[in-house]
């Protein structure tokens, strides 16, 4: 039946292994790399055990092998744990998941200090109410279960608007992330959603019901709350004030994370990758037909457009392969394995690759298949010397290989990847087809090569892909979440400012007799806004200083993912901080240009 679209492995069809073992010996041996193998094991089963066991069986069938060892992974972990180091599991896709839960969490919990700051900042409206019921009998545990009463209520209503978002905001959702989901409300999920609403609703009405149900009913009724509980006033103010600077630190690390993260993608998208990908068109020849090679590339070479051609076994992106070691003279390990991508003729300059010394793999010479042309990095490593170019490498399986060139050192795959030594090995048959293409003739090119490829191919379907294009996919999973991110940055800022202006509002509405006295005694329109936001602008301010080096440290964190990174710019922090202080006070100043500008008389008429 035909597999849903969740599944991680899709396929066309299922073929019998022994196949596989009759095309190529390797596939049927111990230290072949071909397949995966699935293991079905018994209920109950040990997995510790059986690792030991599958690990001593890899020892009696190959005993020379030194490179790791067998063990067993849950299938259903495959998807997000998928990243080892020395058979540790170290990260894969579980990261991003756990990543943008943690996102999702202080982004609820930002919500829960708006929540908390303006349900205690409207105590002054709550206090009569409080202080009659007290006085009436009430108890203060049936005050505290009313205030919980109302941010549940709150709650609940949010959990319905934020579903509805959740299905029209979906669709675009899955653009961005590639996937297709889909909301499925299951008893499990049910359970889930109620519980973090429940739970966000006691969180954020624990504070403000034990507060507001502890005044004293006395005090209250009397009118002098705030003169007999300055102590009290001043632990709301600083309890307030803290929560404003968690906040908006939160922002504050968020707007930095985005700067890096995108200037990340951009210096891995832009750098010198130590050869050419614009204008190179790829893909992949079907497999059997390899005694038409050499025809097929030279009639290929020959269609109008192209600039050359060449051919390798997988590609330089995703996968090139590894070999044993040479013999060198000072050589501290027995053993050192090398990546050696298996390459056509003309490669190095088809892909514009930089020869140090020597030269390419060219049909003017009659045995290439003893000719290496090494890297920089492998030339360092067995500190060969000059010249290079014409030295005889003894191989550990008893060949003499002669190097024919050097060639700078050129990144394979992502970024995440380290220059390793590596040396080219020269084999025509590869089925991965590069092509570059004069710039401006790419349309009538395709054309050409497509027809050559049908007259060679019959039956056989022609997909390509430009090789940037290929690149730029290495890094979908970067910039997925740099779009998240700048989602949820945005989110957050909103949320925080929503907040501000809340509690800006209550702090104009304390000060409105303030206001009127000082308006009266000649002060001006700007000088009320100022006294209104200054405030304000120092908690933010405070918050700003606690993030940036919170930022720099989650930045510098993520960035060691990479082997070869930018650069933690200062201006990224000092830009975070403008940008985190312009909103804050652009939200506060909204708010108190209003008060500022109401007329004295009205502030200052009794009730």
């Amino acid at each position: 039946k035909p597999l849903p679209n969740e599944v991680s492995q899709h396929f066309d069809a299922v073929i019998s292994y022994d196949i596989l073992v009759d095309w190529t010996q390797w596939a049927g041996h111990w230290s072949g790399g071909h397949a995966n193998t699935f293991v079905q094991l018994v209920d109950g089963t040990n997995i510790q055990n059986f690792n030991e066991k599958i690990a001593s069986l890899r020892k009696t069938r190959i005993p020379d092998w030194e490179f790791g060892t067998f063990f067993v992974r849950k299938f259903s972990d495959g998807y997000l744990y998928n990243s080892y180091e020395n058979g540790v599991q170290s990260g894969g896709r579980i990261l991003y998941v756990q990543l943008f839960t943690l996102v999702g969490f202080f982004i609820l919990i930002i919500a829960c200090i708006n929540f908390i700051n303006l349900s205690t900042a409207q105590a002054t409206r709550k206090m009569k109410e409080v202080g009659i019921k007290k006085a009436l009998g009430v108890h203060r545990k049936v005050l505290a279960w009313r205030f919980f009463q109302e941010s549940l209520l709150i709650t609940l209503l949010s959990m319905l608007v934020a579903l509805v978002l959740v299905v029209l905001l979906l669709p675009q959702f899955n653009i961005i992330t590639g996937k297709q989901m889909v909301l499925r409300i299951d008893s499990e999920l049910f359970i889930t959603i109620s519980g973090i609403a429940l739970l966000t609703g006691i969180l954020s009405g624990s504070y403000p019901a034990l507060y507001l149900s502890g005044f004293n009913p006395i005090t209250i009724l009397k009118g002098n709350l705030t003169t007999n509980s300055t102590k009290a006033y001043l632990k709301e103010a600083f309890i307030r004030k803290g929560l404003v600077i968690f906040q908006f630190a939160l922002s504050v690390i968020f707007i930095i994370s985005v700067f890096v993260v995108n200037q990340q993608i951009e210096y891995a998208q832009t750098k010198n990758m130590g050869y050419s990908r614009d204008n190179v068109l790829t893909f992949k020849r079907p497999e059997g037909f390899r005694n038409h090679s050499e025809t097929f590339l030279s009639q290929l070479n020959s269609t109008q457009g192209v600039v050359n051609v060449s051919n390798m076994y997988f590609d330089l992106l995703n996968h090139i392969d590894s070999n044993g070691s040479f013999i060198w003279e000072g050589q501290e390990d027995g053993y050192y394995t090398f990546k050696a991508p298996r390459v056509g003729y003309n490669f190095i300059t088809t892909m514009n690759m930089e020869l140090v010394a020597g030269r390419d793999y060219s049909r003017d010479y009659s045995n290439e298949s003893n000719a290496i042309i090494l890297n920089q990095a492998s030339v360092e490593l067995m500190n060969l010397k000059e010249p290079v170019v014409g030295t005889l490498l003894p191989h550990t399986n008893g060949e003499n290989y002669e190097i024919i060139g050097v060639v700078k050192d050129f990144h394979y795959g992502s970024l995440h990847n380290r220059i390793d030594p590596l040396f080219f090995r020269f084999r025509e048959g590869g089925d991965r087809i590069m092509v570059r293409i004069q710039a401006g003739s790419e349309r009538e090119a395709i054309a050409d090569i497509t027809d050559l490829y049908k007259s060679f191919y019959p039956g056989f379907p022609f997909s390509f892909s430009f090789m940037d294009d290929e690149y730029q996919r290495l890094y979908e999973a970067e910039s997925r979440v740099a779009t998240l991110s700048t989602y949820f940055m945005g989110l957050t800022i909103l949320i925080s400012c929503l907040g501000l202006f809340g509690l800006a509002a209550f702090a104009a509405e304390r000060k409105t007799k303030e206001i009127g006295i000082r308006k009266v005694l000649g002060a001006s329109t700007l000088s009320i806004i100022n006294m209104l936001t200054s405030d304000f602008a120092k908690t933010v301010c405070i918050a700003i200083m606690i993030a940036l080096p919170v930022g720099y440290i989650i930045t510098d964190r993520w960035l060691s993912g990479f082997a070869y990174q930018t650069d933690i710019h200062w201006m990224y922090f000092v830009g975070a901080g403008i940008i985190a202080l312009v909103v804050a006070c652009a939200t506060v100043i909204l708010q108190t240009i209003k008060a500022a500008y109401v007329n004295p008389v009205t502030c200052l008429r009794s009730e």
